[in-house]
């Protein structure tokens, strides 16, 4: 599949698209989920596409949303729980917006295109939010750490953490990152900030300096308490993301469960409401264990969400609900393949076949 992935989004999903193809089929199921994680502010230029490729622009959006509108039904989170609860019948072919992390251009970039457009959105943000003190998630400061590093071999210890590498291509880079990320993961999130804090200093790097007004902390920012209130009173359901974003899978039962438990408690005392969604830091199978799927109801949460597949016809298990991913690379043909289902099922065959194959 990976392969014939330009043929699909060049050729094959923009010609189904226009013949109508690209639409749920009977049976398939009456939800669909999207997620995004906000929009490239105005004026921001692009540090690196593994970075900033979650973002999409406030046109894309537009025109997502548009489409959307147009062919399926957009509902409210809150009509969204209804049918969690067997309250209500969703209308056929329902979607549901939702948005990760919390960053600072959801209200001041993206906010304003779903109020124009008319459409609700369930945000998902960390603790950090529930503090007037402006914050970056700990491993996007991680990533512009090695970006930005001079090339070569290093070796960071800090808080019973050791890291060696070699730093050479962006490609090489990434990788070292995200196995740090593992595991920065284990450590305390105080211990955590101090290890980033302490990196930049082995390698003369300079803290993160934003100003506030402008796109760098819109891009990077996350939402202030402040913020976020503003966020919820336009209309907008938040959700919890942990305290931290670490990965889960990668942490002590004990410190995921406390990630989690404690990122609904300290955002209800900020917004004065409860929260009854959660999603999964990064989302994907590798960040959870069934333990860890286990935790959202154990911790008061009535839904949590996934980071994953997605489209009708996915299964939706109330701890595990999947969602399409919108990355700055999907056009429209690509998105309605994936909100329809399209993507998925052809992803699920060529498994399938990839498996018939490897059995013979």
């Amino acid at each position: 599949m990976r392969l014939i992935s330009p043929l699909l989004r060049q050729l094959v999903y923009p010609t189904l698209s226009a013949i109508g193809y690209l639409r749920p089929r009977k049976g398939d199921g009456q939800l669909s989920i999207v997620t995004y994680h906000g929009v490239v502010p105005g004026g921001y230029a692009q540090r690196d596409s593994a970075l900033d490729g979650n973002l999409v622009s406030a046109d894309h959006l537009r025109a997502q949303l548009r489409r959307l509108k147009d062919r399926y039904r957009v509902i409210s989170p809150e009509t969204f729980l209804s049918w969690l609860r067997n309250q209500e019948r969703l209308p056929p072919y329902s979607v549901l917006l939702t948005c990760d992390d919390g960053l600072q251009n959801v209200l001041t970039d993206m906010l304003p295109v779903l109020l124009d457009e008319g459409v609700r959105c369930l945000f998902f943000v960390t603790g950090a939010s529930a503090s007037e003190s402006r914050t970056m998630l700990w491993y996007e400061d991680l990533f512009l750490l090695f970006l930005g590093a001079p090339a070569g071999n290093f070796e960071v210890s800090y808080g019973g953490v050791s890291i060696q590498a070699e730093l050479r291509s962006v490609e090489q880079r990434r990788a070292v990152w995200w196995n740090s990320v593992k595991q920065l993961s284990r450590l305390d999130p105080d211990i955590r900030t101090s290890f980033v804090r302490f990196a930049r200093g082995q390698f003369g790097l300079l803290e993160q300096d934003f100003d506030y007004e402008g796109p760098v902390c819109r891009r990077f920012g996350l939402l202030t308490a402040t913020e976020l209130r503003e966020v919820a009173s336009a209309g907008m359901t938040i959700g919890a993301h942990t305290l931290s974003h670490p990965v889960l899978s990668q942490a002590s039962p004990e410190t995921a469960f406390a990630e989690i438990s404690g990122s609904k408690s300290r955002l209800e005392s900020v917004l004065n409401t409860m929260l009854w969604a959660f999603a999964y830091p990064f989302g994907d199978a590798e960040s959870v264990t069934p333990q860890i799927l286990a935790m959202p109801g154990r911790a008061g949460f009535e839904a949590a969400f996934m980071n994953d597949a997605g489209g009708f016809g996915a299964n939706l298990p109330p701890y595990a609900l999947p969602r399409v991913h919108v990355t700055a690379e999907m056009r429209l043909p690509e998105f309605e393949a994936s909100v329809s289902g399209f993507h998925e099922r052809l992803r699920r065959a060529g498994r399938g076949a990839s498996i018939g194959m490897t059995r013979r």
